[in-house]
């Protein structure tokens, strides 16, 4: 009844802009002033923190045609695709290990479920930690965390109108609102956006609509009461992946062509209602308090047409060699995700001899619900690559589901001690972790609560302009072992899942921002071979991490690199997959973006965009590697006024050469799949600011 009834005050207290160019955007890493609300120390300037961080404006977002969350990946290296379907929920790389949609997923420093589709019309930024996120998260990957950042109400009135059109048919209308009333106590922020979605990708029409209402109360100079909702929908057939033929990798694929073109495919639906209420008192200088509490309500019909394994040769994890391969009619409808959060915090400073203190301690408590009906799984026919392939319709829902239930109750401490140049940080997170799950039909219930610490401490000093910095943490991942006959210690927990990394770094400048950073992350891994559910062995990624960020004259410039090198460690049960790459992991990423200001022309600006991923293994035993690609980007954006009406003009050119490639190589569900680069698109968009 609590819970419904968060929701309730949610929807009555109050409801809480993709444009489309190829322009160089500045990744805020070492410039920014605002404090990363997802880096756990929330007072502290992004620039003075001693771990490797991005925060994306929504301006940024809007200027390089950002759609949805896995578009980061074409502006930083340190990020990249893993199963990124058009059509379905993004999934995002970090270091070379993808992030969990469950765990490593927040929204206003609060726990959700990233398993949806989110839409950007309403964020403010997009927060991005990279490594070890044990401080801000209880059991989480170790890859690193992503904090949305909602709009909030602006100081001066606000009207922004946007339209969006692809060379395809694509068609977005938007419009960003915002003001204060004339006494300055209360504010308000609306978006509204309206998406005819019409991708390269054929068979995949839809449409998404998304509705955002943000206000805030100020009852004095020391007291803020801030609500927002948000509500989406999203509808559209999701995309089904290439994968090997027999052990061949083939020639990349028309990326116009969908597998999933049944006559009696659905779209995936996704239907969204999420917001927040937050307190902020000002006590004591310079001490404050806050209290935020937040609700999440998903439901997903998820539909597919699903290529899975070729039964002709015995090969259950790719396609046949002739190009045909099992299919299956997989649906899985009104699935329901609920999610409730909260979290008081106190922070503020103190001075103990010559040393200053910033401190932050609380408690977060968060419970998610995930329930399901039987989903249909059914051998449908046979599919082919070319796409020509009929099966036949069977949609019987005759396969039992798995429901989950979790909850964390977590208390945090950060300090942050400074004496002259130095600066200590210490980080600790205690978490009381409680997960449950069953199937459908009742049969293989199982619960366990682990209890566990995750602490990181750094140290960092501050030079002129520049600011040098080492630290140390942990994270833990919650594996249990399945509740079915024939495991060992089934339905209990996996000891020892500890992720640690080791970070060194640099970073400053004024004209010239960059920052350098080298990592070293150990990964235990866990084996699902019966009888054992153990840890078997480790993945060890080491890296190396470069961004530079410059304005000269007429120029901007952004570039980012990474070089990882990943590679599978101490495994006994599997001996030859040591010293071997993981999967659809690159060695190598590279992004650069160059604007130029053509002065002679007022408002009018010329920009592209290089994108670059070296090789990646397809196979655990890296017989086969998809080869590197690299992708160029154009675009031009002009601004003027007309009458009084601010107008900004976008233009841009994904793809320019129209290369075919593999953009990545995801084993998913036990299935090695392929998926192409996008085909060569073009984008048109209109913001009118009255």
């Amino acid at each position: 009844m609590g819970k419904k009834l968060l929701l309730v005050l949610l929807l009555h207290t109050s409801f809480a802009s993709a444009q489309s160019e190829i322009s160089t955007i500045r990744i805020t890493e070492s410039t920014d002033l605002v404090s990363l609300d997802v880096s756990g120390f929330n007072d502290t300037p992004e620039k003075e923190l001693p771990l490797s961080s991005i925060s994306i404006s929504s301006k940024e977002m809007a200027d390089n045609g950002f759609h949805r969350l896995s578009d980061v990946t074409l502006i930083d290296a340190s990020t990249t695709d893993s199963y990124n379907a058009t059509g379905y929920w993004d999934y995002l790389s970090v270091r070379g290990f993808t992030l969990e949609n469950r765990y490593n997923f927040l929204r206003e420093g609060l726990p959700i479920s990233a398993e949806t589709s989110i839409g950007l019309d309403n964020k403010e930024r997009i927060e991005i930690l990279k490594g070890l996120s044990g401080i801000q998260a209880g059991a989480a990957s170790p890859g690193g965390m992503v904090n949305y950042i909602v709009k909030r109400p602006t100081e001066k009135p606000l009207r922004i109108l946007n339209t969006e059109v692809s060379e395809r048919g694509n068609l977005l209308t938007a419009a960003d609102l915002g003001g204060r009333s004339e006494n300055k106590k209360f504010g308000y922020r609306v978006n509204l956006a309206h998406e005819n979605l019409e991708p390269q990708l054929k068979k995949t029409s839809g449409q998404r609509t998304l509705v955002a209402l943000a206000g805030d109360w100020r009852l004095d100079n020391n007291n803020l009461i801030e609500a927002e909702i948000e509500w989406s929908e999203r509808s559209q057939p999701s995309q089904a992946g290439f994968s090997l033929l027999g052990n061949k990798l083939p020639d990349p694929a028309d990326p116009t062509l969908n597998l999933n073109n049944q006559p009696w495919t659905e779209p995936v639906e996704f239907k969204g209602l999420t917001g927040t209420m937050k307190f902020t008192k000002n006590l004591s200088a310079p001490w404050s308090w806050t209290v935020i509490a937040g609700a999440q309500d998903l439901s997903t019909s998820d539909r597919l047409a699903y290529p899975f394994g070729c039964s002709a040769e015995n090969n259950y994890d790719r396609y046949c060699s002739d190009g045909t391969y099992d299919l299956y009619d997989y649906r899985s409808e009104n699935e329901s995700r609920k999610t409730y959060a909260a979290k008081t915090a106190l922070q503020g400073s103190v001075v103990t001899g010559a040393f200053q203190h910033q401190i932050s301690v609380g408690i977060v408590g968060s419970s998610m619900r995930e329930h399901f009906q039987k989903q249909a799984y059914n051998y449908a026919g046979t599919g082919n690559v070319q796409g020509t392939g009929i099966g036949t319709a069977n949609p019987v829902l005759n396969d039992e589901n798995t429901n989950r239930d979790t909850s964390n109750y977590e208390l945090f401490l950060s300090d942050t001690s400074q004496w002259g140049k130095w600066k200590s940080w210490l980080g600790l997170r205690y978490t009381n972790l409680n997960r449950g799950s069953f199937r459908t039909d009742g049969s293989r219930a199982l619960s366990y609560t682990q209890n566990f610490a995750t602490p990181w401490v750094a140290l960092s000093y501050d030079f002129e302009n520049v600011l040098t910095y080492a630290s140390y943490g942990q994270g833990l991942e919650s594996y249990v072992t399945p509740n079915k006959d024939g495991y060992d210690h089934r339905g209990e927990f996996v000891p020892d899942v500890v992720s640690k990394q080791i970070e060194v770094g640099l970073r400053g400048g004024k004209e010239l921002n960059w920052n350098v950073a080298a990592f070293q992350i150990t990964r235990p891994q866990v084996i699902d071979q019966k009888p054992s559910y153990q840890v078997d062995g480790e993945a060890e990624h080491k890296g190396f991490e470069a961004q530079i960020s410059s304005q000269w004259e007429r120029w901007d410039i952004n570039t980012s690199l990474m070089k990882l090198e990943a590679i599978r460690k101490d495994s006994v049960l599997d001996k030859n997959l040591n010293g071997k790459k993981p999967v659809n992991v690159p060695e190598q990423t590279a992004r650069l973006q160059l604007g130029y200001k053509v002065l002679e022309i007022k408002g009018l600006s010329l920009n592209t965009r290089l994108s670059h991923e070296g090789e990646r293994a397809v196979l655990a035993d890296n017989s086969i590697m998809l080869p590197a690609w690299t992708r160029w980007d154009l675009g031009a954006s002009y601004a003027h006024t007309w009458d009084d009406m601010k107008m900004l003009w976008r233009l841009s050119v994904d793809n320019i050469t129209d290369q075919r490639y593999w953009k990545e190589s995801p084993t998913q569900y036990g299935h090695i799949y392929l998926y192409p680069g996008e085909a060569r698109n073009i984008y048109l968009s209109m913001s009118a600011s009255l």
